[in-house]
């Protein structure tokens, strides 16, 4: 068996892995409160940039901390195309989970069906990521691990669509979001818990990328993505923004037309 390292960069991949968690679900709760409050083609927009929002830092999340595994006697690598497969996945599956809870008719249901499938995807997201490293040996998984970890995802998953949904002030918003960072990093670890490692000897090299050739520049993009957005919708006005300032305008060219 194969000796693991979770933290070899101590608290730093831990903690930056948390704020890119805490990022995503700040900046797709703001977009899903956004998609409630619009109608027709807007709030399809908006709960697919709740989506790109969410997936992608739950993604960059779980990469950033992988910054931080190492196993003894082998280097890792990762199979590209896995790779960005977990990413489509990650997104494609709270696309799902948002759009059922942004146009469904019955709350309740809605949330479950939601928190469920989301939750599912995320932990698909989380072990095909694992699938993509690549080490002189073999990674398997204790099970009952595993299944404690998707359940940690499903309820993570739940809660962050009731937050969407339910949610109304910024002030609120923004502790769902530090407590969503906290549900998405134990999901992480509980699913890295499961991990066991089979060495092998080293008869060929390594194929795929290292993190710094690949992981480090695409995380570094997501993570910029998301404080860019996050920048946009924090500028943008809301749709009741935008009737205060057409009735202020309204208001403005009567009171000229009266006066001339």
């Amino acid at each position: 068996m194969g000796t693991m390292n979770h933290f070899s960069f101590g608290w730093l991949t831990p903690t930056l892995s948390y704020l890119m968690a805490c990022a995503g679900a700040a900046l797709g709760l703001r977009c899903t409160l956004r998609a409630l409050a619009a109608t027709g083609t807007a709030r399809r927009n908006w709960l697919l940039t709740a989506a790109a929002a969410i997936g992608s830092g739950i993604w960059t999340m779980h990469f950033v901390a992988m910054f931080g595994f190492s196993v003894d006697g082998t280097e890792l690598r990762y199979d590209v195309p896995l790779t960005i497969l977990s990413l489509l996945v990650a997104v494609l599956v709270v696309g799902l989970g948002v759009f059922t809870v942004g146009y469904g008719r019955h709350r309740g249901r809605s949330l479950l069906l939601g928190g469920l499938t989301t939750g599912v995807g995320v932990a698909a997201m989380h072990y095909l990521g694992m699938a993509a490293v690549l080490i002189h040996g073999r990674i398997t998984y204790r099970p009952g691990t595993v299944g404690l970890s998707v359940l940690v995802a499903v309820a993570a998953a739940t809660a962050a669509l009731w937050a969407a949904v339910t949610i109304r002030t910024m002030l609120a918003a923004g502790g769902a979001a530090l407590v969503m960072g906290v549900a998405v990093s134990c999901m992480h670890y509980t699913g890295m818990a499961a991990v066991q490692v089979q060495m092998e000897p080293a008869r060929t090299e390594l194929g795929g990328a290292t993190p710094m050739q690949f992981i480090f520049p695409l995380a570094v993009g997501l993570g910029s993505f998301l404080f860019l957005t996050s920048a946009f919708v924090a500028l943008s006005p809301s749709a009741q923004e935008r009737a205060a300032y057409r009735e202020a305008g309204e208001l403005a060219v009567e009171d000229l037309r009266r006066a001339a």
